[in-house]
């Protein structure tokens, strides 16, 4: 039977047995097509045969250098949500780049251009600018470490957007606004993310499986970090009064897994109820579990076991956030006046003065 599709050679071949066998190639290319017409494998092989053409057609580009970025080990073991956004960004970045030849890029004053485009982005867009131009970047650091290019010319650069939610963690208060009109459903996510330390994206996908009674078992879903999470007393509680209407911990008021969309506005409609002054996301719940975890005494190599983070991401969140919680200033300032107390109270000694206080000094 023929196979008339656009981009395909139909070649009927007759065989030494005198049977005919029929074949199919990729026009652009010449190569030969595998399964049988309108199979799956047939389909695959036909968009691997358009892509290599397509790499072929764009050979020494900045096209030709994001395309190969995306078929590499480095691309595909990000994750899923991350490649969706990152694809984005990236389709940005051949639609202004794509023509432009990888020796004009590994060129040190191609620089000021790049420079210029994500300050015209940046304009209006600050976040949106730094985040395509950082793309790019990862994209040109593959191509030098493949050796595509010499020279990354957009390795650093000064970021547009300036984050300001160091001072942005979930307080009691906080807490108790949003349990007190949220649905159970939320409330729940709310819960397991302050004691799990968790993306949001993780603790949607959380199956019942995960949780043992005692302590919930995951692989993250950004950098496949395999994490073990003792329950609080709380957390437990929680988790053994929740009914199980679906495979995910966490589902919809109809029981059904929350799709990203619709948790995303059902959380921000109980946000906005609850009243709350401060401009809080759900991810800043993460942050938030941390500085808890460190108030609880925790070292930093616990915390990063707990959350996943990274040693250094994990201190460097309790740089941004621990000495602005109220509770650790109380405690900074009982400490403080605890210090001085002994200290005159050691000067009371050496110098035998009568100052209040003395008589206890003299009795230690």
């Amino acid at each position: 039977m023929r196979v008339d599709l656009p981009g395909i050679n139909t070649v009927r071949k007759k065989l030494a047995d005198g049977t005919v066998r029929t074949y199919h190639y990729h026009r652009a290319t010449g190569t030969r097509l595998q399964g049988k017409p309108g199979s799956a494998e047939f389909i695959r092989s036909f968009d691997e045969a358009g892509r290599a053409a397509a790499l072929a057609r764009s050979s020494g580009t900045v096209e030709w250098l994001i395309r190969g970025y995306k078929e590499s080990g480095s691309w595909k073991k990000l994750a899923a949500s991350t490649r969706e956004i990152g694809t984005f960004d990236l389709n940005a970045c051949e639609e202004r780049w794509g023509s432009t030849s990888l020796k004009i890029v590994e060129n040190p004053r191609s620089r000021p251009a790049f420079l210029d485009w994500h300050d015209e982005l940046a304009a209006q867009h600050p976040r949106a600018a730094d985040a395509k131009l950082g793309r790019l970047a990862r994209v040109f650091a593959w191509g030098v470490d493949r050796g595509h290019i010499k020279h990354n010319p957009i390795a650093t650069f000064e970021r547009a957007y300036r984050s300001g939610r160091a001072e942005l963690i979930w307080l009691p208060d906080h807490v108790a606004r949003f349990q007190a009109v949220a649905l159970p459903e939320l409330a729940l996510a709310l819960m397991l993310a302050l004691h799990t330390g968790q993306r949001q994206g993780d603790l949607l996908r959380l199956p019942w499986s995960a949780w043992d009674g005692t302590a919930i078992t995951l692989r993250q879903g950004k950098g496949r970090r395999l994490i073990y999470v003792p329950a609080t007393r709380a957390l437990k509680a929680a988790l053994d009064a929740a009914p199980r209407r679906a495979t995910t911990i966490l589902v919809t008021a109809r029981g059904r897994a929350w799709g990203k969309r619709n948790f995303h506005d059902e959380w921000s409609a109980a946000f906005a109820k609850a009243r709350i002054n401060d401009d809080l996301h759900f991810h800043d719940l993460r942050g938030t579990a941390v500085t808890m975890l460190a108030e609880a005494g925790c070292t930093v190599p616990e915390i990063a076991t707990i959350t996943g983070h990274s040693q250094a991401h994990a201190q460097k969140i309790l740089d941004r956030y621990l000495a602005r919680t109220r509770a650790l200033a109380v405690s900074a300032i009982a400490k403080l006046d605890e210090h001085r107390r002994n200290r005159e109270l050691q000067t009371d000694v050496q110098t035998g003065s009568e100052s209040p206080g003395a008589d206890e000094a003299k009795s230690l």
